[in-house]
C-alpha cells in the first residue's frame, strides 16, 4: 500500500509539474485547481480510487509547496522532532520517544529538493563544499542538515519543532516544570536586569525557557537579539532588533558571525542583549558586553551550573589568550545566575536548579543554590514526582534589586 502510495504521488507530480506554466508563479488555490484537473485527467489510467484521489490531491501538493513526506508529520502537533537519515529512514519523537515513522523519499534527489528548499528560504548555501547547514522552517523549526560525503548514508536532516503557541512561564508552571514560587522568583530578577544564563542538555527547553523569561522584560527597554539561526519569539517589546549570524559565501568571503553581531550590538544603544546560546570564542565578548554595564540573557549546553561555568571558561580560553583567573573574575562579574534545566527518565522537562554566582575567591568560583529540584517519588505508569524547592540559602547579589527599586515577591524564601 505503502509503494503505491509513493508511486502514485512520484508520478502525478511529475505530470502537474510538465502542466505548469513557468512564465508566472502559482497561488495556492491555482495549484490545488491545476492538481485536482491533472489527478481526474490520470483517474482512469491509474486506477485511482476515491480515497486514493483525497490522498494524492495532499500529496501532490505537500511535495510541491511543503515538505514532501515529511508534512504531515510537520503538521501533527504532538511530533516534536523529525529526523531523516538519508532518503529510506524518516523517525520522529512523539511524547518522548522515537518512533520510525514508515515513510520514505522516493529517492535521494526529491530529499535533496527539499534540503534546498528548506536552505533556500533563508539564504544559505548547502552543497557538497559546504555540506553543514543550521537553518530555520517559516514557522521557526531549528532545522539541521548535513552532506554526504560527510553523512556517510545520504542526507542527514533533523527538524526540532516548535509549538504553534508560545509556551508562557504560566504554561511551563502547569507542566509542572517550575514552581510559581521559583518562576515569581524570576520575574522579579528578568525585571531588575540580572544576567541570566539558561543550562542544559539537548531538547531540555533551553529556548522554551528563554522566552518565557523574556515575558518579563520591561516593555520600555530596546532589545537586541542574536542568533546563529533566529528562533526566539520575544514579544511584549515595542523597540526589539533581531540580528543573525551568516555563513561565508562559496568562496568563503563575508561571514558575519555571532562575535560580530555581539560587538555591533554595543553600539546598538541596547538595554538588553538576548544571545540565542553561546557555543564559542564569542563567549569572550558575550562576557564583555555584561561587564561593561549592558544586561544580558543567553543559553549554552551543559549538564550542571558548575559545568556551565566550566564550558564557558573553556569557549573563552579557545578564543582569546587570557590568563585562567582574570576570566574566571570575567565570568563571576557578569554571569549572575544560573536556570540549569534537565529531562528527566521520563521523558518530562524540568528547571533542576537555580544557582546564584556569587563571586572569584582564590581562583574558583562560588555558586551558592537557590532551589533544586527533589524528587519524591514515581507514580504507577513512570511519572515522576518532585517539586523544585528553595534550599533555604539567601540571594547574596542584591544591588541590581536595589537600583530597580524592586523586592522579592512574598512568598519567594530565598
Amino acid at each position: 500500500m505503502k509503494d503505491r502510495r509513493e508511486i502514485l504521488r512520484s508520478s502525478l507530480t511529475e505530470h502537474v509539474l510538465a502542466a505548469i506554466d513557468g512564465s508566472r508563479e502559482l497561488s495556492d488555490e491555482e495549484l490545488r485547481e491545476l492538481i485536482e484537473r491533472t489527478i481526474r485527467e490520470h483517474t482512469k489510467e491509474l486506477s485511482l480510487s476515491m480515497a486514493e484521489r483525497r490522498t494524492a490531491k495532499r500529496d501532490v501538493f505537500h511535495a510541491l509547496r511543503g515538505l514532501d513526506v515529511l508534512q504531515e508529520m510537520m503538521d501533527d502537533p504532538g511530533i516534536t522532532e523529525i529526523m531523516v537519515n538519508g532518503p529510506k529512514e524518516v523517525f520522529y519523537e512523539k511524547d518522548g520517544e522515537l518512533f520510525r515513522s514508515g515513510v520514505r523519499f522516493s529517492g535521494e534527489r526529491r530529499l535533496q529538493d527539499v534540503i534546498q528548499k528548506i536552505a533556500s528560504g533563508v539564504n544559505r548555501a548547502v552543497n557538497e563544499a559546504n555540506p553543514i547547514v543550521d537553518a530555520r522552517l517559516p514557522d521557526g523549526s531549528r532545522v539541521n542538515i548535513v552532506l554526504p560525503p560527510v553523512a556517510l548514508d545520504g542526507p542527514a536532516v533533523t527538524i526540532r519543532k516548535f509549538p504553534k503557541e508560545r509556551i508562557t512561564m504560566e504554561r511551563l508552571i502547569a507542566l509542572g516544570s517550575i514552581s510559581r514560587e521559583a518562576a515569581a522568583f524570576l520575574e522579579t530578577l528578568v525585571r531588575a536586569g540580572y544576567n541570566i544564563f539558561v543550562s542544559g542538555g539537548t531538547g531540555s527547553g533551553k529556548t522554551t525557557m528563554l522566552n518565557a523569561l523574556s515575558d518579563y522584560i520591561p516593555p520600555d527597554e530596546r532589545v537586541v537579539t542574536i542568533e546563529d539561526s533566529a528562533e526566539l519569539q520575544i514579544a511584549g517589546v515595542p523597540n526589539l532588533v533581531r540580528l543573525e549570524m551568516r555563513n561565508a559565501n562559496a568562496e568563503g568571503n563575508h561571514a558575519i558571525t555571532i562575535r560580530d553581531l555581539i560587538k555591533t550590538s554595543l553600539r546598538m544603544r541596547p538595554s538588553r542583549i538576548v544571545v540565542g546560546e553561546v557555543r564559542d570564542a564569542a563567549s569572550i565578548d558575550m562576557l564583555q558586553s555584561l561587564n561593561t554595564g549592558h544586561n544580558g540573557m543567553s543559553t549554552g549546553h551543559a549538564n550542571s551550573p558548575a559545568d556551565m561555568l566550566s564550558r564557558i571558561e573553556t569557549m573563552t580560553l579557545l578564543g582569546e589568550e587570557i590568563p585562567l583567573l582574570a576570566v574566571r573574575k570575567q565570568i563571576a562579574s557578569a554571569i549572575e545566575v544560573i536556570i540549569q534545566l534537565g529531562r528527566l527518565r521520563d521523558k518530562s522537562r524540568k528547571v533542576v536548579e537555580i544557582t546564584e554566582i556569587l563571586a572569584c575567591v582564590d581562583g574558583e568560583i562560588l555558586l551558592n543554590p537557590l532551589y533544586v529540584f527533589r524528587e519524591t517519588g514515581e507514580t504507577a505508569d513512570g511519572r515522576i514526582e518532585g517539586e523544585l524547592r528553595p534550599t533555604g540559602n539567601c540571594l547574596t547579589r542584591r544591588n541590581k534589586l536595589l537600583a530597580a527599586g524592586l523586592t522579592l515577591p512574598e512568598g519567594v524564601v530565598v
